[in-house]
Protein backbone atom coordinates (compact mmCIF):
# COMPACT_ATOMS: atom_id res chain seq x y z
CA UNK A 1 0.00 0.00 0.00
CA UNK A 2 3.16 2.29 0.31
CA UNK A 3 4.07 1.57 -2.79
CA UNK A 4 0.80 1.94 -4.33
CA UNK A 5 0.14 5.66 -2.38
CA UNK A 6 3.53 6.97 -3.84
CA UNK A 7 2.35 5.60 -7.64
CA UNK A 8 -0.90 7.80 -6.65
CA UNK A 9 0.69 11.17 -6.91
CA UNK A 10 1.48 10.68 -10.34
CA UNK A 11 -1.67 10.52 -11.47
CA UNK A 12 -3.69 12.91 -9.44
CA UNK A 13 -0.75 15.67 -10.53
CA UNK A 14 -1.50 14.23 -14.57
CA UNK A 15 -4.94 15.04 -13.58
CA UNK A 16 -4.40 19.06 -12.76
CA UNK A 17 -2.26 19.34 -15.70
CA UNK A 18 -4.95 19.21 -17.86
CA UNK A 19 -6.41 22.16 -16.08
CA UNK A 20 -3.52 24.14 -15.66
CA UNK A 21 -2.38 23.66 -19.50
CA UNK A 22 -6.07 24.44 -20.90
CA UNK A 23 -5.85 27.15 -18.93
CA UNK A 24 -2.50 28.89 -18.28
CA UNK A 25 -0.74 27.63 -20.85
CA UNK A 26 -0.30 29.14 -25.07
CA UNK A 27 -2.73 27.16 -27.00
CA UNK A 28 -0.88 27.53 -30.47
CA UNK A 29 2.36 26.13 -29.01
CA UNK A 30 2.26 22.39 -28.47
CA UNK A 31 5.70 21.24 -29.17
CA UNK A 32 7.47 24.40 -27.62
CA UNK A 33 5.03 23.47 -24.80
CA UNK A 34 5.99 19.82 -24.29
CA UNK A 35 10.10 20.95 -25.13
CA UNK A 36 9.21 23.61 -22.38
CA UNK A 37 7.88 20.77 -19.81
CA UNK A 38 10.35 18.09 -19.92
CA UNK A 39 13.57 19.85 -20.49
CA UNK A 40 13.98 21.62 -17.34
CA UNK A 41 12.37 18.06 -15.78
CA UNK A 42 14.74 16.25 -17.00
CA UNK A 43 17.72 18.48 -15.93
CA UNK A 44 16.49 19.08 -12.15
CA UNK A 45 16.49 15.46 -11.79
CA UNK A 46 19.98 14.94 -13.76
CA UNK A 47 21.37 17.78 -11.51
CA UNK A 48 19.76 15.67 -8.11
CA UNK A 49 21.33 11.98 -8.95
CA UNK A 50 24.42 13.33 -10.49
CA UNK A 51 24.60 10.20 -13.67
CA UNK A 52 24.93 10.08 -17.09
CA UNK A 53 23.59 7.18 -18.93
CA UNK A 54 26.15 4.12 -19.24
CA UNK A 55 26.00 1.27 -22.02
CA UNK A 56 23.27 0.83 -23.66
CA UNK A 57 21.00 2.98 -21.74
CA UNK A 58 21.96 5.97 -24.26
CA UNK A 59 19.59 4.58 -27.00
CA UNK A 60 17.51 3.37 -24.52
CA UNK A 61 17.15 7.03 -22.84
CA UNK A 62 16.19 8.03 -26.87
CA UNK A 63 13.78 5.91 -27.08
CA UNK A 64 11.64 5.86 -24.35
CA UNK A 65 12.39 9.76 -24.61
CA UNK A 66 10.51 9.70 -27.96
CA UNK A 67 8.06 7.28 -26.44
CA UNK A 68 7.22 8.72 -23.00
CA UNK A 69 8.20 12.15 -22.85
CA UNK A 70 8.37 13.70 -27.03
CA UNK A 71 5.56 11.92 -28.47
CA UNK A 72 3.45 11.94 -25.43
CA UNK A 73 3.62 15.74 -23.96
CA UNK A 74 2.61 16.88 -27.65
CA UNK A 75 -0.48 14.71 -27.88
CA UNK A 76 -1.11 15.83 -24.32
CA UNK A 77 -0.88 19.05 -24.68
CA UNK A 78 -2.88 19.09 -27.91
CA UNK A 79 -5.42 17.16 -26.32
CA UNK A 80 -5.13 19.42 -23.37
CA UNK A 81 -6.22 22.49 -25.73
CA UNK A 82 -9.22 20.32 -27.86
CA UNK A 83 -11.33 18.68 -24.81
CA UNK A 84 -12.19 20.33 -21.68
CA UNK A 85 -10.73 19.06 -18.79
CA UNK A 86 -12.78 16.08 -17.77
CA UNK A 87 -12.78 14.42 -21.12
CA UNK A 88 -9.19 14.83 -21.82
CA UNK A 89 -8.27 13.06 -18.57
CA UNK A 90 -11.01 11.05 -19.23
CA UNK A 91 -9.89 9.40 -22.34
CA UNK A 92 -6.10 8.02 -20.44
CA UNK A 93 -8.14 6.15 -18.18
CA UNK A 94 -8.33 3.52 -21.13
CA UNK A 95 -4.74 2.75 -20.09
CA UNK A 96 -5.08 0.26 -17.42
CA UNK A 97 -6.11 -2.03 -20.03
CA UNK A 98 -3.68 -1.72 -22.46
CA UNK A 99 -0.99 -1.91 -19.95
CA UNK A 100 -2.16 -5.15 -18.84
CA UNK A 101 -1.81 -6.41 -22.32
CA UNK A 102 1.16 -4.96 -23.19
CA UNK A 103 3.25 -6.15 -19.70
CA UNK A 104 1.46 -9.69 -20.24
CA UNK A 105 3.24 -9.81 -23.90
CA UNK A 106 6.21 -7.81 -22.90
CA UNK A 107 7.96 -8.84 -19.25
CA UNK A 108 4.99 -12.00 -19.13
CA UNK A 109 3.21 -10.49 -16.40
CA UNK A 110 0.12 -12.13 -16.55
CA UNK A 111 -3.24 -10.07 -15.52
CA UNK A 112 -4.87 -11.19 -12.52
CA UNK A 113 -8.77 -11.69 -12.08
CA UNK A 114 -8.73 -8.56 -9.52
CA UNK A 115 -7.02 -6.63 -12.45
CA UNK A 116 -8.99 -7.33 -15.37
CA UNK A 117 -12.31 -7.02 -13.15
CA UNK A 118 -11.13 -3.87 -11.92
CA UNK A 119 -10.26 -2.75 -15.23
CA UNK A 120 -13.99 -3.94 -16.70
CA UNK A 121 -15.62 -1.83 -13.89
CA UNK A 122 -12.97 1.26 -14.56
CA UNK A 123 -13.84 1.11 -18.03
CA UNK A 124 -17.33 1.14 -17.96
CA UNK A 125 -17.36 4.25 -15.44
CA UNK A 126 -14.83 5.61 -17.87
CA UNK A 127 -17.29 5.05 -20.70
CA UNK A 128 -20.44 6.77 -18.47
CA UNK A 129 -17.94 9.77 -17.62
CA UNK A 130 -17.05 10.35 -21.22
CA UNK A 131 -20.02 10.06 -23.77
CA UNK A 132 -22.89 11.16 -21.02
CA UNK A 133 -21.22 14.08 -20.79
CA UNK A 134 -23.00 17.80 -21.38
CA UNK A 135 -19.67 19.11 -23.37
CA UNK A 136 -18.86 18.37 -27.01
CA UNK A 137 -16.45 15.67 -27.60
CA UNK A 138 -14.28 16.78 -30.32
CA UNK A 139 -12.73 13.79 -32.31
CA UNK A 140 -9.39 15.21 -32.92
CA UNK A 141 -8.79 15.74 -29.39
CA UNK A 142 -10.17 12.30 -28.64
CA UNK A 143 -7.74 10.86 -31.11
CA UNK A 144 -4.82 12.56 -29.70
CA UNK A 145 -5.87 11.67 -26.33
CA UNK A 146 -6.01 8.04 -27.11
CA UNK A 147 -2.78 7.83 -29.06
CA UNK A 148 -1.35 9.38 -26.37
CA UNK A 149 -3.01 6.68 -24.27
CA UNK A 150 -1.32 3.62 -26.20
CA UNK A 151 2.30 5.39 -26.48
CA UNK A 152 1.84 5.79 -23.70
CA UNK A 153 1.22 2.39 -22.59
CA UNK A 154 4.03 0.83 -24.44
CA UNK A 155 6.56 3.00 -23.20
CA UNK A 156 6.09 2.66 -19.39
CA UNK A 157 6.29 -1.36 -20.02
CA UNK A 158 9.69 -0.67 -21.55
CA UNK A 159 10.70 1.49 -19.19
CA UNK A 160 9.49 -1.44 -16.57
CA UNK A 161 11.81 -4.51 -18.79
CA UNK A 162 14.81 -2.37 -19.26
CA UNK A 163 14.79 -0.76 -15.80
CA UNK A 164 15.96 -3.36 -13.71
CA UNK A 165 18.59 -3.04 -11.28
CA UNK A 166 18.86 1.34 -12.59
CA UNK A 167 18.24 3.94 -9.93
CA UNK A 168 14.88 5.15 -10.96
CA UNK A 169 15.32 8.78 -10.60
CA UNK A 170 18.25 8.19 -13.01
CA UNK A 171 16.25 6.33 -15.65
CA UNK A 172 13.13 9.26 -15.30
CA UNK A 173 16.22 11.92 -15.73
CA UNK A 174 17.81 10.37 -18.77
CA UNK A 175 14.08 9.72 -20.36
CA UNK A 176 13.33 13.50 -19.73
CA UNK A 177 16.76 14.97 -21.03
CA UNK A 178 16.43 13.10 -23.86
CA UNK A 179 12.40 13.41 -24.99
CA UNK A 180 12.93 17.25 -24.38
CA UNK A 181 16.28 17.78 -26.99
CA UNK A 182 14.37 16.17 -29.41
CA UNK A 183 11.41 18.19 -29.19
CA UNK A 184 13.67 21.13 -28.90
CA UNK A 185 14.95 20.98 -33.32
CA UNK A 186 11.59 20.17 -34.01
CA UNK A 187 9.59 23.05 -32.37
CA UNK A 188 11.95 25.79 -33.93
CA UNK A 189 11.48 24.35 -37.54
CA UNK A 190 7.93 24.01 -37.20
CA UNK A 191 6.62 26.63 -34.46
CA UNK A 192 9.64 29.18 -35.24
CA UNK A 193 10.52 31.61 -32.57
CA UNK A 194 9.39 30.27 -28.96
CA UNK A 195 5.88 31.88 -27.74
CA UNK A 196 5.94 35.12 -25.17
CA UNK A 197 5.04 33.79 -21.66
CA UNK A 198 3.05 36.10 -19.28
CA UNK A 199 3.87 35.80 -15.88
CA UNK A 200 0.86 33.43 -15.18
CA UNK A 201 2.19 30.93 -18.11
CA UNK A 202 5.61 31.55 -16.56
CA UNK A 203 4.04 29.98 -12.84
CA UNK A 204 2.27 27.89 -14.46
CA UNK A 205 4.94 25.86 -16.21
CA UNK A 206 6.83 25.62 -13.16
CA UNK A 207 4.02 23.86 -11.56
CA UNK A 208 4.06 21.68 -14.69
CA UNK A 209 7.33 20.59 -14.98
CA UNK A 210 8.27 20.35 -11.43
CA UNK A 211 5.05 18.26 -10.10
CA UNK A 212 3.14 17.18 -12.83
CA UNK A 213 6.29 15.74 -14.65
CA UNK A 214 9.68 15.30 -12.28
CA UNK A 215 8.12 14.74 -9.19
CA UNK A 216 4.87 12.91 -11.08
CA UNK A 217 7.63 10.30 -13.15
CA UNK A 218 9.84 9.10 -10.87
CA UNK A 219 7.01 8.47 -8.78
CA UNK A 220 4.78 6.45 -11.81
CA UNK A 221 8.51 4.24 -12.93
CA UNK A 222 9.03 4.21 -8.72
CA UNK A 223 5.93 2.23 -8.86
CA UNK A 224 6.55 0.02 -11.96
CA UNK A 225 9.28 -1.16 -10.23
CA UNK A 226 7.96 -2.37 -7.10
CA UNK A 227 4.53 -3.10 -7.95
CA UNK A 228 2.43 -5.28 -10.96
CA UNK A 229 1.94 -3.31 -14.19
CA UNK A 230 -2.10 -4.15 -13.61
CA UNK A 231 -1.71 -2.56 -9.92
CA UNK A 232 -0.11 0.82 -11.43
CA UNK A 233 -2.55 1.18 -14.44
CA UNK A 234 -5.64 0.50 -12.17
CA UNK A 235 -4.12 3.09 -10.00
CA UNK A 236 -3.73 5.50 -13.00
CA UNK A 237 -7.97 5.97 -12.93
CA UNK A 238 -7.10 8.72 -10.49
CA UNK A 239 -6.38 10.98 -13.10
CA UNK A 240 -9.82 11.52 -14.61
CA UNK A 241 -10.93 11.21 -11.31
CA UNK A 242 -8.76 14.13 -10.50
CA UNK A 243 -9.43 15.83 -13.91
CA UNK A 244 -13.16 15.74 -13.71
CA UNK A 245 -13.51 16.87 -10.03
CA UNK A 246 -10.86 20.16 -11.13
CA UNK A 247 -12.82 20.74 -13.86
CA UNK A 248 -15.76 20.85 -12.09
CA UNK A 249 -14.78 22.94 -8.74
CA UNK A 250 -12.78 24.82 -10.71
CA UNK A 251 -13.48 25.11 -14.50
CA UNK A 252 -17.08 25.58 -13.79
CA UNK A 253 -18.17 22.17 -16.02
CA UNK A 254 -21.31 20.62 -15.23
CA UNK A 255 -20.98 17.25 -13.47
CA UNK A 256 -23.57 15.13 -14.50
CA UNK A 257 -25.69 12.52 -12.75
CA UNK A 258 -24.34 9.60 -14.90
CA UNK A 259 -20.85 11.31 -14.48
CA UNK A 260 -20.88 11.00 -10.92
CA UNK A 261 -21.90 7.21 -11.68
CA UNK A 262 -18.95 6.95 -13.62
CA UNK A 263 -16.49 8.60 -10.92
CA UNK A 264 -18.19 5.67 -8.17
CA UNK A 265 -17.43 3.09 -10.83
CA UNK A 266 -13.61 4.15 -11.22
CA UNK A 267 -13.15 4.31 -7.73
CA UNK A 268 -14.68 0.86 -7.42
CA UNK A 269 -12.41 -0.47 -10.60
CA UNK A 270 -8.70 1.35 -8.57
CA UNK A 271 -10.19 -0.88 -5.23
CA UNK A 272 -10.37 -3.67 -6.82
CA UNK A 273 -6.91 -4.00 -8.12
CA UNK A 274 -4.89 -2.93 -5.30
CA UNK A 275 -2.32 -4.84 -4.43
CA UNK A 276 -3.81 -7.64 -1.00
CA UNK A 277 -2.04 -8.28 2.39
CA UNK A 278 -0.55 -11.71 1.87
CA UNK A 279 -0.85 -14.10 4.65
CA UNK A 280 2.97 -14.13 5.11
CA UNK A 281 3.06 -12.19 8.99
CA UNK A 282 0.31 -14.66 10.06
CA UNK A 283 1.86 -17.84 8.55
CA UNK A 284 5.41 -16.48 10.51
CA UNK A 285 3.44 -16.24 13.39
CA UNK A 286 2.02 -19.57 13.28
CA UNK A 287 5.43 -21.24 12.25
CA UNK A 288 7.08 -19.58 15.20
CA UNK A 289 4.77 -20.21 17.78
CA UNK A 290 6.69 -23.42 19.91
CA UNK A 291 4.08 -26.06 20.28
CA UNK A 292 3.00 -27.34 23.47
CA UNK A 293 5.65 -30.62 23.15
CA UNK A 294 8.30 -28.04 22.03
CA UNK A 295 8.51 -26.16 24.77
CA UNK A 296 12.25 -25.59 26.17
CA UNK A 297 13.48 -28.36 28.59
CA UNK A 298 13.71 -28.00 32.08
CA UNK A 299 16.33 -29.02 34.92
CA UNK A 300 15.50 -32.33 36.61
CA UNK A 301 14.57 -31.58 39.79
CA UNK A 302 15.50 -34.73 41.16
CA UNK A 303 18.53 -35.75 39.22
CA UNK A 304 19.94 -32.20 38.32
CA UNK A 305 20.65 -32.92 34.87
CA UNK A 306 20.38 -30.15 32.58
CA UNK A 307 18.20 -31.02 29.37
CA UNK A 308 16.16 -33.44 30.97
CA UNK A 309 12.42 -32.79 30.98
CA UNK A 310 10.00 -33.49 34.38
CA UNK A 311 7.04 -34.62 33.79
CA UNK A 312 4.25 -32.71 35.42
CA UNK A 313 3.75 -34.44 39.02
CA UNK A 314 0.24 -36.57 38.39
CA UNK A 315 -2.75 -35.84 40.22
CA UNK A 316 -3.64 -37.90 43.55
CA UNK A 317 -6.50 -38.46 45.48
CA UNK A 318 -5.40 -37.07 49.25
CA UNK A 319 -4.59 -33.14 48.95
CA UNK A 320 -1.16 -31.70 49.39
CA UNK A 321 -0.86 -29.77 52.50
CA UNK A 322 1.70 -26.50 52.12
CA UNK A 323 3.20 -25.44 55.47
CA UNK A 324 4.36 -21.87 55.10
CA UNK A 325 7.69 -20.83 55.94
CA UNK A 326 6.79 -18.30 58.86
CA UNK A 327 3.49 -19.12 60.05
CA UNK A 328 3.54 -15.51 62.04
CA UNK A 329 2.55 -13.87 58.78
CA UNK A 330 0.22 -16.49 57.76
Amino acid sequence: MRWTALTAIAPVAWGTNYFVTHEFLPAGSPLYGAALRALPAGLVLLALCGRRPHGSWWWRSAVLGLLNVSVFFVLVYAASQLLPTSTASTVMAVSPLAMMLMAWALVSERPGRAHLAGAAVGLSGVCLMLFTGTAGVSVPGVLASATAMLVSSFGHILTKRWSAGTDVLASTAWQLTAGGLILLPVAAAVEGAPPALSPSALLAFGYVTLIATALAFAAWFTGLRHLAAGTVGLVGLLNPVTGVLLGTAVAGEVLTVRQSCGLALVLIGVLLGRPRRSGRRASTRTAFRPAADERPARESAVGGISGTRTRPPTRTSAPIRVTPRHPERR
